[in-house]
Order: structure tokens, then C-alpha cells, then sequence
């Protein structure tokens, strides 16, 4: 009798643990990616008490989530058949570049300029002495070019982040990509004439071979990142300060937003965070080559 109740009470044990990894996983995996950018059900804006990465590997020396799992990079996993075999030294999906290559953090900005949250933006940028690259999309650009004097005037590189957010770019021909790119840093130049355009980041991370290729053909360095708070898919502040916090170090490039959705949240936990990690690490923007 004992023994029949030792296994009646295992296999419950069993049963009661296997359904809480399956929970657990299935947890980890509601929090990766969707391609298209939106909140996975359930997370909305909810601040979370730390950083929630799924199945990720730290990337070497850096102590920072590794840019292939890098939640908005999922966006690229169909993309990977076609590599090129000889990537330059870049550290990311096909060569793209995901550090500074220096001790210095690179914040970045993607889908602006947007009349709400560029202007706070720079405001707190301002504030604390800090130099950051703008990854701006073309009709938005065309839409407000005081946003984009405004970003120049303050010092702030410059980064082409194609005419309209096409996360399908990458897969289209290199003549619709070349022209793309090529409309952008037109519409980025209309607004500011003097201003270099010297990176280009492919929306969503979704990196191919040809938008790579194309970009390099232009004159633009491929940007990737290395530090993704997921601010476009969980804008809470806590949220987004917290993983800030813990994964910002030397080298690192940022994946923020200033446009897209509702940004506050990442305006504020910039606000609360950046006292502190400016007295830890030196932020600068992305260099020009401009003298």
C-alpha cells in the first residue's frame, strides 16, 4: 500500500513540475519579439521588477544580452539563409556593427523625429551633457525638419532608418532598397544640408545581405545594437530603467525610441537613470568622420 502511495505521490511531483517549466517557458517566450513591434498580450505598459530576457546568452565581454536574441532583432531570423559568407568584422547580423568599439555607450534613437518626445529627449540629453545618434525615418524627417535642425544643432549624429519603417526591406531588391535609403538621407539633408549621414539601421533589425551590401555601397556603416530594453514593446519607466541599469556597459549601443508609441516611458526613465550611469561610463555619439 506504502509503496503504491510513494508512486501515486512521484508521478503527481513529476506531473506538478513539468507544468510549471512548461509555464515558466512559456512565460520566457511571450516575451520575445513580435515582428511587427506590438506588446505581447498581457504585458502592455506593466513596469516589471527586472529585466526579462528570453533564452539569452550573454554576449562576450560585454555582460549584455547577445544581438542575435536581441528581442526587436527576432524580426530577422528568416533572413539568416542568406549570409554572406565573408562578413566584415562588424560583431552583429551580417557584419553590422553593435558595439562603439570603444569604452564609450552610444544611446540611440530610433523612428523620430516625433513633435512629442524628440523635444524631451534632447531636453534630457541636454541636461546631462550627452551626445547621442538619431536613427530617423525618412517621412518623418520631411514632416518635421525643425526636429531635425534641432537634433544637428545639438550635436546629435545622424542615422538613416529608411523612408518608412519598412521591416521588410532587407527582402526587397537592391534597386527598391538603394532608392529607399537614398530618399532618406535626401529628406535628412533638406532639413539639415551640412549634415553627414554615415550609418544606416534596417527597421526591426531585420538584417539581410543585400540591405547590408547597399548600405555600404552608399557610404553608410550597417547599425546594430547590443542593449535592447525593449522600450517600443513594454514602455513602463521602471521597466526600462531597470534593465538600463543592468545591462549598460562600456562599448555598448542603446536601442531606444523617440517615436512610434507612446514614449514616456523611456523620456522618464532616462530622466531617473542617467544620473547614475553617468557617473559610471562616458556617452557619446556615434562618430561622423565630419571635423
Amino acid at each position: 500500500m506504502r509503496s503504491t502511495l510513494a508512486g501515486r505521490t512521484a508521478v503527481l511531483v513529476t506531473l506538478v513540475v513539468v507544468a510549471l517549466l512548461g509555464s515558466a517557458y512559456a512565460l520566457g517566450r511571450s516575451l520575445v519579439s513580435d515582428p511587427a513591434g506590438h506588446p505581447p498580450s498581457g504585458l502592455g505598459t506593466t513596469s516589471l521588477t527586472g529585466p526579462q530576457y528570453a533564452d539569452q546568452a550573454p554576449f562576450p565581454g560585454t555582460g549584455v544580452p547577445s544581438p542575435s536574441a536581441s528581442s526587436e532583432s527576432s524580426a530577422s531570423s528568416e533572413s539568416t539563409q542568406d549570409a554572406d559568407p565573408q562578413q566584415p568584422a562588424g560583431g552583429g547580423p551580417y557584419g553590422t556593427q553593435i558595439t562603439t568599439g570603444t569604452t564609450e555607450v552610444a544611446l540611440t534613437f530610433d523612428d523620430g523625429p516625433d513633435p512629442r518626445y524628440t523635444p524631451q529627449a534632447l531636453d534630457v540629453l541636454r541636461e546631462h551633457q550627452i551626445k547621442a545618434t538619431f536613427c530617423v525615418v525618412g517621412e518623418n524627417a520631411r514632416d518635421h525638419p525643425d526636429l531635425i535642425r534641432a537634433i544637428v544643432a545639438d550635436g546629435h549624429t545622424l542615422c538613416n532608418h529608411s523612408w518608412n519603417h519598412d521591416t521588410l526591406l532587407g527582402k526587397r531588391s537592391p534597386d527598391v532598397i538603394r532608392a529607399d535609403l537614398i530618399r532618406t538621407s535626401q529628406a535628412i539633408r533638406a532639413a539639415a544640408p551640412d549634415a553627414p549621414v554615415v550609418w544606416f539601421r534596417q527597421p526591426g533589425g531585420a538584417w539581410t545581405y543585400p540591405v547590408v551590401s547597399v548600405a555600404r555601397e552608399l557610404g553608410m556603416t550597417p547599425l546594430h545594437w547590443n542593449v535592447d530594453p525593449s522600450d517600443w514593446r513594454a514602455p513602463g519607466a521602471q521597466r526600462i530603467a531597470t534593465v538600463l541599469d543592468t545591462y549598460v556597459g562600456p562599448g555598448a549601443v542603446v536601442l531606444l525610441h523617440d517615436a512610434g508609441g507612446n514614449r514616456q516611458g523611456t523620456i522618464d526613465a532616462l530622466r531617473y537613470v542617467l544620473p547614475e550611469l553617468t557617473g559610471r561610463y562616458h556617452f557619446d555619439a556615434l562618430p561622423t568622420g565630419a571635423t
